[in-house]
């Protein structure tokens, strides 16, 4: 039981160790102040030519 317990506290530490840098890139690139630039290019992706003539 101890072990059991050992090991998934030492992978809830592992997972927190590698992706708390890019929950930390992620969270600063997507904050309000981008959400204009990302949405315009979603949107120009989306209202392309090229996907209009594939669909």
């Amino acid at each position: 039981m101890f072990f059991l317990l050992f090991f998934v506290l030492l992978i809830q530490f592992f997972t927190y160790w590698i992706f708390d840098p890019l929950v930390s890139f992620l969270e600063y690139v997507l904050e309000i102040r981008l959400f204009p630039i990302i949405a315009l290019i979603g949107l120009v992706f989306l209202f392309s030519e090229k996907n209009i003539e594939q669909n």
